[in-house]
């Protein structure tokens, strides 16, 4: 066919990704035709900022009775004073803060978990100001692991993922709990007390180390650390106490680590909580 020079002009489009192909294509024509999902994601973004801001200010303010009486506390040196009920109210003191830090955050439900776990705390800080009252102060702190070991098995605590490397933590957990606890029989037997001694620190141990085995699933670095000082604390009680090694300025090492481990495991209760809710209104923008 001739060709009669009437020809109608090919125009030739970019395409309209210029250049962007797949999930990002998606995400720019969902912000260019759905312009109210992206005031959502802005709104989303801003709110969590502003949570993130408010929530560290109010919580350092939470945190100023704990550092407080922990100062107190190291100033007057208790543990140097006759036992008294005004010692065991100063020593138990930093405790009960974190306590109302924990349950200002999460609520009623913390009585059965962290919160309850201090509160449980607490109480044995009081019985072991009185030296007869060791084993009751024991008994209170195998509580308190029982209560932290239920609150690391809740949903707001469930590891998604699982890695190798945190299994393998488990193993040296064990042997160093029944290592212990083998090596401190010999010692115990040499106690007048040795026949309640024996199982009651037997049971001890294996609640404190099902209690690190459980915030190692957590795979919460906070909750994990304060496990394990926890550990590291009543390792040093149990080597000194029981006349197995002499340990310098051990009573210092000891309280330090163990309101440090305390702090900790409670931080991390109120993060699990607060990024919890955190999903809950992610989901629910979603929705």
């Amino acid at each position: 066919m001739k060709n009669t020079g009437i020809h109608s002009p090919q125009r030739h489009y970019r395409s309209p990704s210029c250049g962007i192909r797949g999930p990002h294509l998606r995400t720019v024509c969902v912000l260019l035709f759905r312009p109210e999902q992206m005031m959502d994601i802005l709104e989303t973004s801003a709110f969590d900022r502003r949570q993130r801001r408010n929530t560290c200010g109010v919580l350092f303010l939470y945190l100023l009775p704990f550092f407080a009486s922990c100062t107190i506390y190291f100033y007057l040196w208790i543990p140097d004073s006759a036992p008294s009920v005004l010692a065991a109210g100063i020593k138990a003191a930093p405790i009960l803060s974190l306590v109302l830090l924990v349950f200002s955050y999460n609520g009623g439900r913390s009585l059965l978990g962290v919160a309850g776990g201090l509160l449980l705390s607490a109480g044995g800080d009081c019985c072991l100001i009185w030296p007869e009252l060791f084993i009751h102060g024991m008994s209170c702190f195998a509580l308190a692991h029982l209560l932290y070991s239920f609150s690391f098995m809740s949903s707001r605590y469930y590891a998604k993922s699982s890695s190798f490397s945190f299994y393998i933590l488990y193993l040296p957990l064990w042997l160093i709990g029944g290592g212990l606890y083998v090596y401190l029989v010999p010692f115990l037997w040499l106690d007048p007390e040795a026949d309640v001694l024996v199982p009651a620190i037997g049971g001890y141990v294996l609640l404190i180390v099902i209690m690190a085995t459980l915030a190692v699933r957590t795979r919460r670095p906070l909750v994990l650390l304060g496990s394990l000082v926890f550990m590291a604390s009543d390792l040093t009680i149990a080597l000194t106490k029981f006349n197995v090694f002499d340990i310098e300025y051990e009573r210092h090492i000891i309280m330090t680590t163990y309101y440090l481990a305390q702090l900790m495991i409670a931080l991390g209760d109120v993060k699990a909580v607060l990024e919890e809710d955190a999903d809950d209104i992610h989901k629910w923008k979603r929705s």
